[in-house]
């Protein structure tokens, strides 16, 4: 064969060899691409209103108290966070307002960013001691089973009740890492469940969402649908400190950018305690290891007991600000609680008139008509937990711009 005659009939398999190595890799491709579509996601169950003991602690009313995947927030694990990013993604880092020297920004998210979170440092399991009496919290046994006996004499076992660890986090459409901001730890009431009450009912996330503030959530897991107050971790010196901490790097990925973790893990923190969240909020207090970094507290008809701990904060964190609306089911305690703090000569306030500076103490009785059940969101008025950040913003504005009129450069 010629050359020429060679070169031509080389040219007409060229096609051939190319189509036949291309099959295959299409056909793979094709094989990928074919994946299932995620199915609908559960909708929680409406809770009753009422008033008596049992409609302020309902009993359970799921059989499956540990939702699986059907669940309709998005659970996240710490495998989920994404991975850090190199020096050269992102833009230049620039100062920060709030509490961390530098950070590289990205920008805020898009929406409002609501998830459930597992957190070896949330409430529960707890295998200490309860301090009130030193003895072991889990105090009954049968078979492989664990419970807690409670005041009353009822048994809640540990496998239904205290071994959900997820925690509630909700990041806001307009929050701004750039900006000082707050978060916000919601410790919830006797027989509850973080989406059909904290979410649902007694809409917290939407509450700061629709405050405005620049201020994010965290609500954990207590007692599961149970009429019981146990702290958990949060009774342990610390254990509000290793929560928040914790928590960081898991708002750092729902807000968008890992790179946010340190300055969430300095921010300040709001306490709100609605119910018998008055235990965890008190012992945080007390024992949380934050320190001053505790911003403000907020109780909702929860003021039941530990008012020690109560005053004692109120009188050493006058930087701080302290509310607590209550009803006629918790108007005795607070009573005395005003009294103890009038006795050290602290200033209070019975209402709700005027924004919250540093130092304030305001205690509001809510008139008849207003059932502990719905407190969350109808207190002294539509809810409260807004209001009280937007007269936090407004204490912390008036604030800005009497140092601004102060200032050399405006004299």
């Amino acid at each position: 064969m010629s050359p020429d005659a060679y070169r031509a009939g080389s040219r007409r398999l060229q096609p051939i060899a190319l189509l036949s190595l291309l099959v295959p890799l299409s056909f793979v491709i094709a094989q990928c691409s074919k994946s299932p579509n995620p199915g609908m996601l559960a909708a929680n169950s409406q809770a009753s209103t009422g008033d008596s003991f049992d409609d302020r602690f309902p009993k359970p009313q799921f059989k499956d108290r540990f939702p699986t995947a059907s669940e309709s927030l998005v659970q996240r694990q710490a495998s989920d966070l994404p991975g850090p990013r190199t020096a050269s993604a992102g833009p230049a880092p620039y100062r920060v307002a709030s509490l961390a020297p530098q950070l590289p920004y990205q920008g805020p998210a898009k929406q409002d960013q609501t998830t459930l979170v597992s957190l070896k440092s949330s409430a529960f399991p707890y295998l200490g001691n309860n301090p009130h009496t030193d003895e072991p919290f889990l105090n009954v046994s049968r078979g492989d089973r664990r419970g807690h006996r409670g005041m009353g004499g009822r048994v809640f076992w540990q496998d239904q009740t205290y071994n959900d660890n997820r925690v509630l986090m909700h990041v806001p459409e307009g929050f701004d890492i750039r900006k000082p901001g707050v978060i916000v730890v919601f410790f919830h009431g006797n027989g509850a469940t973080l989406e059909r009450d904290v979410r649902d009912r007694q809409q917290v996330p939407q509450q700061i969402s629709d405050s405005g503030v620049n201020a994010v959530l965290l609500a954990p897991q207590l007692a599961v649908d149970a009429a019981d107050s146990s702290a958990g971790k949060f009774w342990q010196p610390g254990g509000l400190k290793r929560f928040v901490t914790e928590s960081a790097d898991h708002l750092a990925a729902l807000y968008g950018d890992p790179r946010a973790a340190k300055v969430f893990a300095n921010m300040p923190v709001i306490i709100v305690g609605y119910s018998g969240g008055f235990v965890p909020a008190a012992w945080s207090l007390e024992v949380g290891g934050l320190g001053n970094r505790v911003r403000g507290v907020l109780l909702l008809d929860a003021v039941y007991g530990e008012l020690d701990k109560f005053a004692s904060w109120i009188e050493n964190n006058r930087s701080g600000f302290f509310v607590s609306s209550y009803t006629h089911y918790t108007k005795r305690h607070d009573d005395e609680l005003m009294h103890m703090l009038r006795e050290k000569s602290i200033s209070v306030s019975e209402d709700m008139d005027r924004p919250l500076k540093p130092g304030s103490v305001v205690f509001v009785e809510t008139p008849e008509g207003v059932t502990h059940r719905n407190y969350v969101t109808q207190a002294w008025t539509e809810d409260p937990l807004k209001e009280v950040l937007v007269k936090m913003a407004a204490a912390s504005a008036l604030t800005r711009v009497a140092a601004s009129a102060s200032s050399p450069a405006n004299r």
